[in-house]
């Protein structure tokens, strides 16, 4: 699949996975409520075995980023979507979407799901509700895993 780039004003959003800032992916993704405390090494992993990574970014600094975690055919799980605190209320959040939503590789996607505490009005916007159907879904969630795992090594 060839990278896709799309520009506006100052900011880049690129497919790209060789432009991607494992560093700064960590050093924000670390302190993120779903994912807080994950080790460096985690986070290069995700970006390995991710079937697309959209990056953000402003004069090749990387201050934003989404990854969709799909077959490509039928399932996508859209997961790590921040835009830097530094960058917000310039409306990439919602670029940022709209590039994801209308990736060519994604469009006949049948099932898209994804996880919120706080961004629910966004996601929304892009056809995104409640589960139609929660009592179908299981799940196992540990939040605290990767402070278990300090505590361990």
């Amino acid at each position: 699949m060839d990278p896709i780039t799309h520009t506006r004003g100052e900011y880049v959003i690129s497919t790209d996975k060789s432009r991607l800032d494992p560093v700064a992916l960590h050093d924000y993704l670390k302190d993120a409520y779903w994912c807080k405390g994950i080790p460096y090494e985690f986070v290069k992993r995700a970006i390995k075995h991710t079937a697309l990574c959209f990056g953000v970014y402003s004069q090749d600094q990387q201050v934003g980023y989404a990854r969709i975690i799909s077959d490509i055919t039928t399932f996508a799980y859209l997961a790590d979507v921040y835009i830097h605190p530094d960058h917000q209320g310039h409306g990439l959040g919602k670029w940022l979407m709209e590039c994801i939503m209308a990736h060519p590789e994604l469009k006949h996607i049948r099932r898209w799901t994804l996880a919120t505490k706080d961004a629910h009005g966004l996601y929304e916007q892009y056809g995104f509700k409640p589960l139609a159907r929660p009592q179908r879904l299981m799940e196992i969630v540990d939040l605290e895993i990767y402070q278990k795992m300090k505590n361990k090594v």
